[in-house]
């Protein structure tokens, strides 16, 4: 079976044929477990479209969102990278980035250097490739929050969006961005690293104009898979992508929902950094329930006893979209429910941190287990396979 490989632009427009987007939660480390989860999706679409070697996610995928951890790897798909490819840079990107240090604490200064993350964003992506470029091979969105403003930032590489050129006198539109610059701003995790200062703008006499960017996570779009729907979707984006059941496909990953009874505070500032780890987790629980509220979900989990999975009681009473959630729960015991030999009380109060590279070996196999045990080929309904008819 072969298949058309479309354009960046060609990704973007609406032809008639339905569209699939996946977004990538934030997570810090964590993020390997989705590498986990990304495998067995890579394997499974790739024998849906023949086994072909050069199968790659991007082109399958018309929209790849990404926040934090997951713009790392949502950058990476886009680029047209396979998945065993991002895995080895992980590990080592892992391995380099979060050397502890007993100069930094995370109160006083970051807890890590940046400047060895930028350095290997650099190397990963490298420093020319702008979000307007030719590398990008699929649409990618990644979420920042610009704190100087308070405000959320989808940054994208829709060339139709209203921010993508350089419209206005002394604006920087999104194309010029550098992808490096735009993913690091949204790595940049509170207490962890530094912020990213992006020029947005140039005054009349030519001085730059700096946004002050940290990571996306802080934010309602932890988990960006929402927004993303929104972004590709609501008229002010300018994609315009038409809803229903058979149009439209979200696959989202998560990085672990944590073991909430692991990390218990012991002072004031750990329990303010404890109380805003906790808003993320809300906020993502939130979408959830609204995401499988709005779709037709072959995945659709009990949210709490009272609402349960929602599967009757769609919102409008037609399903707006096809949604697929994959993650994996760190609590004991769902985790030994997939690996006995990893429930362990040390290694379970482990997992959940953001900022361990000895977990990733774990939190790999954790991925690539549940993905294996959860994921089925019948969740990806036949309409959403790429058109073959138009091979060339």
């Amino acid at each position: 079976m072969s298949y058309r490989v479309l354009t960046r632009d060609e990704h973007f427009k609406f032809n008639g044929r339905p569209k699939r987007i996946l977004s990538l939660d934030g997570g810090g480390l964590r993020g390997v477990l989705s590498l986990g989860i990304l495998q067995e999706l890579e394997r499974l679409l790739s024998e849906r479209h023949g086994g072909q070697q050069d199968f790659r996610l991007c082109h399958y995928f018309d929209l790849i969102a990404g926040t934090s951890t997951g713009a790392i790897i949502a950058a990476a798909l886009a680029l047209g990278w396979t998945v065993k490819h991002i895995r080895d840079c992980y590990f080592e990107l892992g391995e380099k980035a979060f050397k502890k240090s007993l100069l930094r604490d995370g109160y006083i200064r970051a807890k890590y250097d940046e400047k060895i993350l930028v350095s290997y964003l650099k190397h990963l992506f490298g420093k020319e490739n702008t979000l307007g470029g030719p590398a990008l091979q699929t649409g990618l969105m990644i979420v920042v929050k610009r704190l100087d403003t308070g405000s959320p930032w989808s940054i994208s590489n829709n060339p139709d969006g209203q921010y993508f050129n350089s419209a206005e006198e002394g604006v920087i539109g999104n194309g010029e961005y550098l992808l490096w610059q735009v993913v690091r701003a949204s790595t940049a995790a509170p207490t962890y690293f530094d912020p990213e200062f992006i020029t947005i703008a140039r005054s009349k006499k030519g001085t730059p104009v700096k946004g002050h960017f940290v990571d996306g996570g802080v934010s309602p779009f932890n988990n960006p898979a929402l927004q993303a729907l929104m972004f590709a979707t609501l008229g002010g984006y300018r994609i315009g992508w038409p809803m229903g059941e058979h149009k439209l496909l979200l696959v989202s990953i998560g990085t672990g929902a944590k073991d909430p009874t692991v990390a218990r505070p012991t002072v004031a500032t750990e329990a303010g950094v404890s109380a805003l780890l906790s808003l993320i987790e809300d906020c993502s629980v939130q979408q959830q329930m609204i995401l499988q509220w709005m779709s037709a979900s072959k995945t659709a989990r009990p949210i709490d006893s009272e609402v349960g999975h929602l599967k009757n009681d769609l919102l409008g009473g037609t399903a707006l979209f096809s949604y697929l959630r994959y993650d994996v729960d760190l609590s004991r015991g769902s985790v030994e429910a997939l690996a006995p030999s990893l429930a362990s009380n040390t290694r379970i109060r482990e997992l959940s941190r953001m900022d361990a590279p000895k977990n990733m070996p774990t939190l790999l196999r954790l991925g690539t287990l549940a993905a294996r045990r959860d994921m089925r080929s019948e969740h990806f309904n036949h309409c959403f396979d790429l058109d073959t008819a138009s091979y060339e």
